[in-house]
């Protein structure tokens, strides 16, 4: 551990644990607050693309100094062998624990919705692209509000495109994981996703392995059963089909998504016929 993080901090509990890393509830005896601090390994970034990611994400991070639903960065500690990012803590758990115990009703779904709609507007207004955006990185602190985080896997596009396959199957667009180029819109199609998930409870493309999953995706089939989104609204289904969409010149850009009625409405539906959004 950095001496200088030692001597500010005082090192709590673990709370987290990654691939390269642990994350730990940290106190600032100076102001008796609490923070979580990620601490990365840097001998296990064997990847230069992993390396890349070290040097990226707090960089990325700094540039949402103030942003409400984005994950606060307030110190970053270096040393030989870590890497040590103290960010606000977030123990209100994440949105995979949220939907795992099963369907969110719309206007719950749209309060959480909007939130994380909001993050991923203000990183395209940045010209940052999330690219792993998933009810894992999505959080909430101890008054229920919504922090985007894990920027390892973010990318600045600048008005240009990329092409690194990223992110987790699932929540992947199709042009991702076809390797072909692509632009911001991924984050859409994964908050799509996500949406999808807080409504049915279950994932729109899924298979029983990897493969399975990844021409499920491609194919990019949405479906909404009868049985399972039979009280969801058609408001709800209408931007969906928005999100999710396979064409990238129809999917809905972040503020388009704002602008749809179910979440200028917090999911409290109205007539189609007043569904003049485009």
């Amino acid at each position: 551990m950095s001496d200088s993080l030692k001597s500010d901090y005082q090192l709590c509990e673990e709370i987290g644990r990654g691939k390269f890393g642990t994350v730990h509830r940290c106190f600032l005896p100076a102001t008796a607050q609490s923070f979580a601090c990620k601490t990365i390994q840097k001998s296990l970034l064997l990847d230069p693309t992993d390396r890349d990611c070290l040097e990226k994400e707090p960089k990325i991070l700094q540039l949402f100094t103030g942003a409400a639903n984005i994950l606060q960065l307030f110190k970053v500690y270096e040393d030989e062998d870590y890497l040590h990012l103290v960010t606000e803590l977030c123990d209100g758990g994440d949105l995979y624990e949220r939907v795992s115990r099963g369907p969110l009703s719309e206007p719950s779904a749209a309060s959480v919705f909007r939130q994380l709609m909001s993050a991923i507007s203000c990183c395209h207004r940045a010209g940052v692209a999330h690219r792993d955006v998933k009810p894992d990185n999505v959080l909430f602190d101890a008054q229920g509000n919504l922090k985007l985080a894990d920027f390892g896997s973010a990318e600045w596009f600048g008005g240009g495109r990329m092409s690194a396959v990223v992110g987790t199957p699932y929540y992947a667009a199709p042009e991702v994981l076809m390797r072909r180029e692509y632009n911001e819109k991924v984050d859409v199609w994964s908050a799509g996703v996500i949406l999808y998930i807080m409504l049915a409870g279950v994932l729109p493309f899924r298979g029983d392995t990897t493969t399975e999953t990844f021409e499920a995706v491609l194919r990019a089939n949405l479906r909404f059963p009868a049985k399972i989104f039979r009280s969801v609204s058609p408001e709800a289904k209408d931007l969906l089909r928005k999100m999710i969409c396979r064409d990238v010149s129809r999917r809905f850009c972040a503020e388009q998504v704002l602008r749809h009625p179910w979440v200028m409405s917090e999911g409290e539906t109205r007539s189609m016929a007043d569904m003049n959004f485009t």
